[in-house]
């Protein structure tokens, strides 16, 4: 791991399966929840199709020798602010393999979300919730620029 390089990119339909794996495992380690293996491959499939909803960035890690393996991911979705007469994104489904963790791949993954942006005069900023008792992901936002908003999130699921 000493030598791997991180590259982020923009993921394509045939890193649908890893994003599948990728959010079952965030599901179990964050929220001890069991997804539908089906239902999230038909949603992580439909945005796909559906690029109007927003994208999913890859993260690479690439050893010394030039093989690589797809290390984390994230995805944008769009908001809409009148507001702001701008688009907010927000930065969804965070996922790094264990093995990569603290090493810069969300700082890498987050950078070129933010490359993205500047090219786009449509968005105006970031957004992303995050649990209250994840510190360590917190410090990380922070470090990057973010700041805690004053809202509260609430929500109802149908």
């Amino acid at each position: 791991m000493r030598d791997t390089e991180y590259t982020a990119r923009l993921a394509t339909l045939d890193d649908a399966p890893v994003i599948v794996d990728f959010n079952l495992a965030m599901a179990r380690e964050t929220e001890s929840l069991e997804l539908s293996p089906a239902t999230l491959a038909s949603g992580v499939g439909s945005l796909f199709d559906n690029p109007q909803f927003g994208f999913y960035v890859m993260a690479e890690a690439r050893g010394a020798g030039g093989a690589f393996e797809r290390a984390g991911s994230l995805l944008i979705t769009y908001e809409w602010s009148d507001w702001r007469d701008g688009l907010f994104w927000w930065v969804q489904s965070v996922y790094v393999r264990a093995e990569h963790r603290r090493r810069g791949v969300y700082t890498v993954l987050y950078e070129f979300v933010k490359r993205l942006a500047a090219a786009d005069p449509r968005v105006r900023g970031f957004r992303l919730y995050v649990e209250r008792e994840n510190a360590a992901a917190q410090k990380t936002y922070e470090r990057l620029g973010m700041d805690a908003s004053h809202y509260v999130m609430y929500e109802e699921i149908i």
